[in-house]
């Protein structure tokens, strides 16, 4: 699985104008099912987004998590994060996971982040969707389980 996450003091999506999800501070979270994925990918890829220590503490550095900062993360389907440019202006999307599987691969990684004690608010899985966030930072971060 692929995850672009991003620190957020405020994020939302919106479909056909209406609001799906919003949170405040925490993480924004894009993620992606890749080919061959399965639920032990979103496990160990939940749990690590959960202690990844991005937050500043009281001296400013990035030494806290999401769960020591009581922040909520929204979780955004992104099947364009398997985008293959090594050829040509045109991405391909060969190595994102069906349709079917990128879903179910979502709905339970959601899931895991929610178990994590994060609270969770998600887009719709294959709608066009409009993210709206303010990174805070900025900080992002690439996790990629099969790096």
């Amino acid at each position: 699985m692929r995850a672009l996450l991003q620190r957020v003091t405020h994020a939302s999506v919106t479909v056909e104008g209406a609001v799906l999800g919003e949170i405040g501070p925490g993480l924004l979270i894009l993620i992606c099912a890749m080919h061959g994925d399965t639920e032990v990918e979103a496990d160990k890829l939940a749990a690590k987004i959960a202690k990844l220590r991005i937050f500043t503490d009281d001296a400013g550095k990035m030494n806290r998590s999401v769960l020591d900062t009581g922040g909520a993360a929204l979780v955004v389907s992104q099947f364009t994060l398997a985008a293959d440019t090594s050829r040509g202006n045109r991405p391909g999307f060969s190595t994102a996971a069906p349709p079917e599987d990128g879903r179910r691969l979502y709905e339970y990684f959601a899931g895991c982040i929610q178990s994590q004690g994060i609270p969770v608010a998600s887009g719709r899985f294959g709608a066009d969707m409009a993210v709206s966030l303010i990174n805070d930072g900025p900080v992002t971060i690439w996790l990629d389980t099969a790096a």
